[in-house]
């Protein structure tokens, strides 16, 4: 059970309208709300259950009227205090928030039967969110609040979700006046002498705790005496942590858990029976709290860390559990992470040989930096235990590497499949080979010739209708020159969007096309060029930014020279990946600027008379060569739009790619099409899921198309456009005819 006395999350006035009670309960992600007057009386409860049946009796009703008439108002109600056996036949009933209150009514808690979420300040910390990253400040600031304010500084560059201090008042934590240490043993007169010293008072600590607000992050601080724990409290700290040292200070945890405030409980120098005794001292006052398994030596030896002992510690406190490490390195507390921690806490200095034990144990800022980006990229390999579905970057893989039915025969359209007929081939373009027994037996809705692929639709009965399509702008087809021919046999598009492979550049065009086609048609540079080369006008080495410019020059003459042969009422578009990519990681925002100015000077290099070049939106993890790896450039659409103003480049605007660009810089993609939709001359249209889900077929990822086809009439009403489903040529373009009859009551 928690006893939160963070009731903000939880309360509307009684007056405000409804929308509001929704808003917050939208927000606060516990499907009820309270209601209270200016006085903070509680008025009523307000749940989403409530709200629908509500509507369902009022249909009509206007969502501005007031919370209060839709609301309970007879909430059964207990006074701050209560025995929590109390509280615990109320949760044995279903009940889930039980609102306290005081000799007035007025609203000071909300008891939840749920120890699985803790909150901290701005954070939730629960099984299924991110770990609650804490930066131990302690008593490394030295005693100067300069000092403290500077690892401040540094702590929230590293990415963490806290910071933590340290707050004593020496004459009320040791039995001698004044910090003295006469006839105590060397360890305590050390510990006094550091502490005399290193220590800030409250009104520094104060001042600090400012500084950090400042930055928007969390504060937490460890109190070590009854009237540090007052200080604290009358400042308004986000949260406690109990040092090991106070486990077993029963006086201490008393005070804290009695201030409603959530706590973090170290379990360093204790004995199991030591832990359970303080765990039932925390239930009986229906602290919130989470345990953290800790050993307490400076450094701690690896083999004593006991990471395992964490699935004791959440059985014993049934609750969740973190780590407070304090062995060399960092990468104990990613393993901590790994094993299931959902709080991590480690010490932060920026010089470890400044004195005091904490020194030695803490990470520098750039080593904590670390440590919090690999925490983050373990947490998102943990993935989740949801059946099993192949990636982006797998199915490009699958492609290339796994086999596919063929047939080994030419079978004419309403021929019976026979085992003869089919044989195991790579690549992996075609139906997997378990689906054998499946297709051996069915009757063709079509011709295969000898060789070719069978594909998923040859196992259906309802074959993807492949017609002309009405669209108010050029509407065309992504095609190689191996397939455009039966692709425009029963669908007249507009144009061809030629996705050059880099042997096509090789290949003769007047033995690929026989006639003038009554059609236009635009280009795409090859993805990969021979030798594993990827283009990347941004690139400093100038042999890579030399051979780029070379190959995007090459293929702008044969877009040139294609001309022979479509009809063309205007030079065709050329899209381009300019580069700007990254192996490792993503480049600082303030970097980019550098590496757009080296695609300005590759592009005045270039002779594309008779040409449009469009650079292309980008996403965050572009899959180059079938491996995830980082974009920099034309992801972000405002200095994308610079770009394009700057060097008079229009652009291809890549929906699917902009909107996983849009999720990762979590902005809708409503802005990110305000802004570029403007400058494009040429659109890719094809859904997206999360930051990497490439070509995703409209309608089943985040686009929300019917929002997207208004900007799109609205903002850039000639652009032509290609759906460009991954995989959409395949079984006669399924995917891209299914894509256009979506998209036509869209556009």
């Amino acid at each position: 059970m928690i006893i939160d006395r963070n009731i903000t999350p939880f309360i509307v006035f009684a007056e405000d309208p409804v929308l509001a009670a929704l808003q917050k309960i939208t927000a606060n992600q516990q499907r009820i709300i309270f209601l209270v007057n200016e006085s903070g009386v509680l008025k009523g409860s307000l749940s989403d259950g409530d709200f629908r049946r509500w509507l369902i009796a009022n249909p009509g009703a206007s969502l501005q009227t007031s919370a209060l008439d839709v609301a309970h108002q007879d909430v059964r109600t207990y006074p701050v205090g209560t025995d929590h056996s109390e509280l615990h036949k109320e949760f044995s009933r279903g009940i889930t928030h039980i609102p306290l209150v005081d000799e007035r009514g007025h609203l000071i808690a909300i008891a939840t039967d749920d120890q699985n979420v803790l909150r901290i300040g701005k954070h939730e910390i629960g099984e299924d969110t991110p770990s609650f990253i804490i930066a131990e400040i302690g008593n490394n600031h030295q005693g100067d609040v300069d000092l403290a304010k500077r690892l401040v500084d540094l702590a929230v560059d590293t990415g963490a979700d806290a910071v933590k201090f340290q707050l004593r008042d020496m004459e009320a934590l040791y039995r001698q006046k004044g910090s003295g240490s006469a006839g105590e043993d060397l360890g305590v007169q050390y510990t006094l002498d550091l502490l005399s010293r290193f220590s800030l008072s409250v009104e520094q600590m104060y001042e600090v705790f400012d500084h950090v607000k400042q930055h928007g992050m969390d504060i937490m601080c460890t109190p070590w005496d009854a009237p540090s724990v007052q200080a604290l409290v009358d400042y308004g700290i986000a949260g406690m942590k109990i040092a090991s040292a106070d486990l077993t200070n029963h006086e201490l945890l008393h005070d804290v858990a009695s201030r409603g405030l959530p706590m973090l409980v170290s379990t360093g120098m204790s004995r199991e029976e030591e832990i359970r005794e303080s765990v039932q001292l925390l239930q009986n006052h229906g602290a919130s709290y989470a345990l953290l398994q800790c050993q307490s030596a400076y450094p701690a030896p690896f083999k004593d860390v006991n990471l395992a002992y964490m699935d004791r510690l959440a059985e014993i406190g049934n609750c969740l559990v973190g780590y407070s490490g304090h062995e060399r390195g960092y990468h104990v507390p990613i393993a901590a992470v790994a094993r299931g921690a959902k709080i991590i806490e480690k010490h932060f200095t920026v010089d470890k040989t400044l004195e005091g034990n904490d020194h030695t144990v803490s990470l520098l800022p750039e080593e904590f930096k670390a440590m919090v980006t690999q925490i983050r990229q373990v947490e998102e390999a943990i993935g989740t235990a949801a059946p099993r579905e192949v990636s982006t970057g797998e199915l490009m893989n699958r492609v290339n590497l796994a086999k596919s039915l063929v047939a080994t025969r030419t079978i004419a359209k309403g021929e019976v499949v026979r085992e003869a007929d089919v044989a195991v081939k790579s690549p992996g373009r075609g139906l997997q080979p378990n689906y054998l027994n499946q297709l051996v037996g069915r009757t063709m809705a079509r011709e295969v010739e000898e060789g070719t692929f069978f594909f998923e639709g040859d196992l259906k009965d309802d074959l993807v209708t492949r017609r002309d399509f009405t669209f108010d702008r050029p509407w065309g087809l992504p095609v190689r020159y191996h397939d455009f021919k039966p692709l425009i046999s029963e669908a007249k598009p507009d144009f061809l969007e030629f996705h050059f492979s880099y042997k096509d550049l090789e290949m003769n065009i007047d033995e690929i096309f026989d006639e003038k086609l009554p059609m236009s048609f635009t280009t795409h540079l090859p993805d990969l060029f021979a030798g594993d080369f990827l283009v990347d006008l941004a690139s400093k080495d100038q042999d890579v930014w030399e051979r780029s410019i070379a190959e995007v020059q090459r293929t702008i003459d044969i877009t040139r020279d294609l001309t022979r042969y479509f009809t063309v009422d205007d030079d065709p578009v050329m899209v381009v990946t300019m580069g700007g990519f990254t192996k490792d990681g993503h480049i600082a925002p303030a970097a980019r600027a550098e590496k757009y100015e080296r695609i300005g000077e590759a592009l005045k290099r270039l002779d594309s008379s008779g040409v449009r070049i469009a650079a292309q939106t980008l996403p965050p993890y572009p899959w180059l060569m079938g491996g995830q790896q980082y974009h920099n450039l034309f992801l972000d659409p405002k200095d994308t739009a610079e770009f394009s103003d700057a060097y008079d480049t229009k652009l291809c605007l890549d929906i699917s790619h902009t909107m996983l660009a849009a999720n990762f810089l979590k902005i809708p993609l409503s802005e990110a099409v305000e802004l570029l939709a403007p400058r494009s001359i040429h659109l890719h249209l094809v859904d997206g899921v999360g930051v990497d889900g490439e070509g995703v077929q409209v309608g089943e990822g985040d686009v929300d198309w019917a929002s997207l086809g208004k900007q799109l009439r609205e903002l850039t009403p000639n652009s032509s456009f290609i759906p460009e489903i991954w995989q959409g040529h395949i079984n006669n373009g399924e995917g891209f005819f299914t894509a256009l009859d979506r998209l036509e009551k869209w556009l």
